[in-house]
């Protein structure tokens, strides 16, 4: 199996408000694609940190392989997701992917 972590940063020019909703927004969209793509065992977006924090919210999944990683990346439903609640607002990204 293959865990892909994904740490990201938003965009300072968002308020504190904003930032709660594009958070709800990758959020629901990233766990929304549970099911959906061949391979993903496990998607989880937390949103939540405490103040000792340098990150704005973190993806932690889970894949069959190496493959079904690589196919998750350029799959539709992901791609869209990315697209259009991901990339716009984010600032930085971080990302460790490893074999458990």
């Amino acid at each position: 199996m293959i865990k892909h972590i994904i740490l990201w940063t938003l965009k300072e020019e968002f308020t504190a408000e904003e930032k709660e909703t594009i958070k709800r927004g990758i959020k629901e969209g990233l766990e929304g694609l549970a099911g959906v793509i061949p391979g993903l065992l496990e998607i989880r977006v937390n949103t939540g940190r405490l103040p000792s924090s340098n990150a704005d919210l973190m993806l932690d999944s889970t894949f069959e392989s190496v493959e079904a990683l690589k196919a998750y990346a350029v799959h539709p439903a992901h791609v869209e997701v990315a697209d259009t609640k991901v990339r716009p607002y984010t600032a930085l990204r971080s990302c460790l992917d490893f074999e458990v």
